[in-house]
């Protein structure tokens, strides 16, 4: 049975997207959210604060269908591993059968023409989305702000110095808070996003210029270290992380030091009319995390 106002369930509830997403439409009483998570120990603390949730394990097929009954509108957002589309496909075959209506998917990077592989991985869902007949809103946020802040668990900023894998190329950058903030309006006001592809990044920065201005902003010196793509293709390796997924990341870096990613430095001007605010750009948030970054 559906419930009085639409219900929009939220998977990755636990993560920084779905969760700030998640906290943006409890803000809110057009929509009633559901938290989508794995286990009641994961449960325990949506539930205190009043927010309905569900057991929902990609990996556990027998869950998606019961997660999703009663759901009306839902954000798919999957974990950063090849098996994203089989997550994904059963995720969406079983919204069918529960009757979703609208879909809003956390994809990434790139236009139409991406060739590098996570990237792609996200336009196969985002064409099964379509197939399927949902309404849709596809997000592609840029590169993360908060890869600054730790990448895959580790620190990307260590006593003022920043180690990356990407030369000195320039690339557009999103806060995911910002991610978030659109996606709540899709879930909400669904008419006003259906079949759009929103692009979100604002700001086009090199590692390089980045350190320039936490020097300025913050008082201390910070300065960027390029090390090349293998390195971090090692360290992956050696932390026991999805190789299938950090193959395409190596090669993703690989191919933006050598400046051969078309549009990697693309920013867009939609964030104001969807959200009526500015986006956050890099000084914004250099000062906002500003004890990440001091030492």
């Amino acid at each position: 049975m559906k419930h009085e106002r639409p219900t929009v369930l939220i998977t990755g509830a636990t993560g920084q997207i779905g969760g700030e997403t998640l906290r943006n439409l409890s803000l809110d009483d057009r929509v009633a959210p559901v938290a989508a998570v794995r286990s009641a120990a994961k449960a325990a603390p949506f539930q205190a604060r009043g927010i309905r949730t569900v057991i929902l394990d990609f990996d556990r097929q027998e869950t998606l269908l019961p997660a999703l009954r009663g759901i009306d509108r839902v954000l798919l957002a999957t974990g950063y591993t090849v098996d994203m589309l089989r997550q994904s496909k059963a995720f969406l075959d079983a919204a069918r059968l529960a009757d979703v209506k609208h879909v809003v998917h956390l994809g990434a990077c790139g236009g139409d023409d991406a060739t590098v592989g996570h990237w792609a991985w996200h336009q196969f869902v985002e064409r099964y989305i379509e197939w399927c007949g949902f309404s849709f809103t596809h997000l592609r946020p840029e590169v993360f702000m908060q890869n600054l802040l730790s990448y895959d668990g580790t620190r990307a900023v260590n006593n003022g110095v920043i180690q990356q894998y990407t030369g000195d190329a320039r690339f557009s950058w999103v806060d995911g808070d910002d991610v978030a903030a659109v996606a709540a309006q899709a879930l909400t006001w669904p008419e006003a996003h259906a079949g759009q592809t929103h692009r979100l990044g604002y700001d086009s920065k090199s590692y390089g210029e980045i350190a320039a201005m936490m020097s300025e902003l913050l008082g201390q010196p910070f300065h960027y270290e390029a090390l090349s793509p293998d390195i971090f293709l090692e360290n992956m390796r050696a932390a026991g992380a999805n190789m299938a997924y950090m193959e395409c990341v190596h090669d993703n870096f690989k191919r933006a030091a050598a400046r051969s990613i078309p549009g990697i430095e693309d920013t867009f001007d939609n964030f104001q009319q969807i959200t009526g605010r500015e986006p956050v750009r890099w000084a914004d948030f250099i000062v906002k995390h500003r004890q990440a970054f001091a030492y």
